[in-house]
């Protein structure tokens, strides 16, 4: 959709200023470079003339980010009066639905999110807590069957096929 957008815009009277920022921000979007990275060879000869060498990442894929870009391209677009595709899904009221709609289901997985998060602490702390966890508990009992009934017992091979590990 966005290379269809960018297409739609190209083919309009916009600026050439306008025609770039929709480039970076598409850029952003598809989550492409803005300069290639350089190579562990490029970076030793910057930093044997002295120079400091500090690439950090630059995709902007996560949820939220992708969120605000989508924004500001539906802003950019909407500042550019010639911008008016005949597609119905390249329209700007088109775009702001699916905008809306992507805040809302972003809005869902974040609460979800915490949810979950929040289980998976309640499983962490019954598996793994120490000395009340399953595993530790698990570990006791082995020891204990094989203390009472000794390590070559019917009982003790059963349970100590059983395997409980922390993560």
């Amino acid at each position: 959709m966005f290379t269809k957008v960018s297409n739609a815009l190209k083919s309009s009277n916009s600026s050439i200023q306008a025609d770039e920022t929709a480039k970076t921000i598409f850029r952003k979007l598809q989550g492409k470079r803005a300069s290639a990275k350089l190579t562990d060879e490029e970076k030793a000869a910057l930093e044997a003339e002295g120079k400091e060498v500090n690439q950090i990442s630059a995709s902007q894929m996560g949820y939220d980010e992708r969120v605000d870009n989508f924004e500001k391209l539906i802003s950019l677009l909407q500042s550019i009066p010639d911008y008016n595709p005949n597609e119905e899904e390249l329209k700007i009221e088109t775009l702001q639905a699916l905008l809306a709609d992507l805040k809302v289901k972003n809005s869902e997985v974040m609460k979800t999110y915490f949810v979950l998060e929040s289980a998976r602490g309640v499983r962490n702390d019954l598996l793994y807590k120490p000395l009340t966890g399953v595993v530790d508990i698990s570990s006791d009992v082995k020891s204990y069957i094989k203390s009472v009934f000794g390590a070559t017992s019917t009982q003790y091979k059963l349970v100590s096929k059983l395997r409980f590990a922390k993560i």
